[in-house]
Parts: structure tokens; sequence; C-alpha cells
């Protein structure tokens, strides 16, 4: 059980970030903590009293952080067995202070967080994956999560994995961390229309038994690295499906990297397909100019609506006669989010292995351009 008093570590200097303090004489409790802490990736001090300011080990029976990053002011999350509560009270108020306890009938716990000003109060084992998912956000230094973009196609062949490919290049190439996911297993993959199904990394497969907690630094390291970008894609073996809880785990990891994450969705919604909608922003509807492509997109927007709420048409053309792209958003009770361009020398692009997007001056890369300038505005700020 966790419950939530007030929350937010405070930086530390230079934005740097250290692992947790540790303040505890239980020795019981220690192993827990000490195992949570090595499932969230981080390397902890370990104080039985309250800690230097400075962050001397004087005290301590741990260490892994370098002296200016400890203490119990400046680091970023602090960790106080219920036991050391009382050799703590009198410390510097701070935020990012969570207590920790056993006992759930204990009502005085309430109390002694108050009188050290924790946070949180937090009882094992019930709080356990809440505090290594705390643990893991405190050392990675998580900020802004990535704007979160996913592009379903109305139809089968209306580009949206095309379009996908394209927004990634585009951020990367405006040297924003940038992240392309393909939630397509029978698309025959993004890694192939970004020319590299043979880069070096891992793929879908890979991440099937992920529970809990993945790393997002570990993430983005072990993925291909294609045009500036990572990418997620599906290998060549007999694997078309993760468990949800797989997708929502790598999903929720890509997002704490920042920067922005475009998936390719899939027109049918499973369980992984709805994880993966639960987490984005902006959801772009690609929809041919065509009356049969707009009753099929009909369909798709009512099942994506269901999860998520920001979902917009980008229609492609050419038109049909009486169609034009504000027709067909109004058609499909949709914002518009734009034209998106018919760009001639795509397919020799693709013949040369150069993904959607490449050329800077394109009309592809500027509508995608000008989607992320407003997108930017649209969520109060830069990735």
């Amino acid at each position: 059980m966790a419950v939530n008093i007030t929350h937010d570590p405070p930086p530390t200097a230079g934005g740097r970030r250290g692992g947790p303090v540790i303040v505890t004489e239980d020795t019981e409790l220690l192993d827990d903590l000490l195992r949570l802490c090595a499932a969230a990736g981080a390397t902890p001090e370990v104080h039985h009293s309250l800690p230097a300011v400075s962050g001397a080990s004087a005290g301590g029976t741990g260490g892994g952080t370098s002296g200016h990053l400890g203490g119990w002011e400046a680091a970023p999350l602090v960790i106080v067995g219920d036991d050391a509560a009382r050799r703590v009270r009198g410390a510097v108020r701070r935020r990012g202070v969570v207590l920790v306890g056993r006992d759930q009938d204990d009502s005085g716990v309430w109390r002694r967080a108050v009188e050290i000003g924790a946070d949180h109060v937090l009882m094992l084992p019930d709080g356990e994956q809440w505090l290594v998912d705390r643990i893991a956000d405190v050392t990675e230094g998580v900020g802004r999560p990535a704007l979160t973009v996913g592009v379903i196609g109305g139809r089968g062949g209306a580009g949206a994995s095309t379009l996908a490919c394209a927004l990634a290049v585009t951020s990367a190439r405006e040297g924003i961390r940038s992240l392309l996911v393909d939630a397509d297993p029978l698309g025959g993959g993004l890694d192939v229309l970004l020319g590299g199904e043979t880069a070096d990394g891992l793929r879908w497969p890979a991440f099937a038994a992920s529970r809990g907690r993945v790393g997002g630094g570990a993430l983005e390291e072990s993925l291909p690295e294609l045009h500036a970008l990572r990418v997620l894609s599906w290998d060549r073996g007999d694997c078309v499906a993760v468990p949800a809880q797989a997708v929502r785990a790598v999903l929720a990891a890509a997002r704490r990297r920042g920067g922005t994450v475009v998936v390719d969705l899939p027109r049918r919604i499973d369980d992984g397909v709805a994880e993966v909608l639960a987490q984005l922003d902006v959801g772009l509807l690609v929809v041919p100019a065509e009356l049969r492509a707009v009753a099929a997109a009909g369909r798709v927007a009512t099942a994506v609506g269901m999860v998520l709420r920001d979902l917009r048409v980008a229609v492609r053309g050419p038109y049909a006669s009486g169609l034009d792209d504000r027709e067909v958003a109004r058609l499909l009770g949709l914002p518009l989010a734009g034209e998106v361009p018919v760009e001639s020398g795509l397919l020799r692009a693709a013949e040369s292995r150069r993904p959607p997007g490449t050329s800077a001056r394109g009309p592809l890369a500027r509508f995608c351009r000008e989607f992320w300038d407003r997108a930017l505005v649209e969520t109060g700020g830069a990735v």
C-alpha cells in the first residue's frame, strides 16, 4: 500500500542524479530495500541514522554515489525505515522522503510520517512495485515524458507506415531523441522500410517476457539505431504477438526517456494495441480521400476512440469527386491534422533504401515539421 501525501524530489545540482539514500537499522527491511533498488537499477547509500548533508559515508554501510550527490538534502529520494523515524526527526524538511514500514495495523506510522515530513507512507510487501518504479524514476532523472504519437491507417494501404517513419525521421533530424515503434507484427517491419533489417539490436520478441519495470536507458541502448533514431520493430521469426503487460512496460520505458515516440499501429485493436493507445498523446488516422476509405476509417475511428481521446484525421490525396480534406474530416467527425502530401520520388527513395521524410525540403518532411511544431505548442513546450 502506498499513500501519497505530497510528492516530487528536488533536482540535484547540475541536474545530475544519484541513487537513493536508505536510513534503517532493520536488517530484514534493509535486505528488502536493497533488493528493490537492484530491481530498479539503482545503487543506494545506506545509513543507520541521519546522514551528513555533505553525503559523507559516516554511519553508513554502503555507497556507490559520489559524496556530493549523497546526504539527506541532495539525494533524489530518501527511504526511511519506520525503525529510524525518530532518529531523523530533526532533519531539514525536503521533498522525496518515503517512510517504509511493515505493520499495516500501526496507526502511529502516520504521526511519524508527519514528524519527519515524509511525502509517502509505504507498507511492504504491498507497495514493492510502487517503490521500484519510484526508485527507477529518480535514478533515471525522469523529466517531461516523450510526446507520443500513434499513426493508424483508415484502411489497408493508406500510408500509415510511411507517415510514421517520416514523422520519426523528421523529429530525429531536428536533434530530438526519437523512437519509432512498430506495433503491427503483420506489417512487414519498419526496419525494412528504413533499410535496416540487418542492423544489430533487439526486436519485439526479445521483450515478450518483460514485466513491471523496464529501464528506459537500457531499452534505448538495446535497439537498432537507424537514421539517428532508435527503432523497435519485429524480427523475421514466427512471433506475432507480445503480451499486453510487456507492451505496457516497454512503451512506458520509452516515454520516460523524453523526446518523441512514434508508433505505427495496426487496424485491429487487441489488448496490446489498447495498451499503446492508452499511452498516446495524439493519434493520426490516415485516410485516402475516397468514399470507401472514409467508410472503413469510420469503423476504425470508433474502435480507437473508445481508448484514445485525441484522434485526428490526416487526409491523403488524390481526391475523389466531391471530397477534400475538410469534407473527409467532417464526415468522420474528427479534427483535421492536415493533408498528407504525395511525394513523387518516394517509390524511388524506397528502392534506394532511403526512408520516407529523408529529403528535408520535400513536401512530406514539411508536413511532418509543421505537425511537430503545432504539437509542441499544444503540449506546452519543447520535448
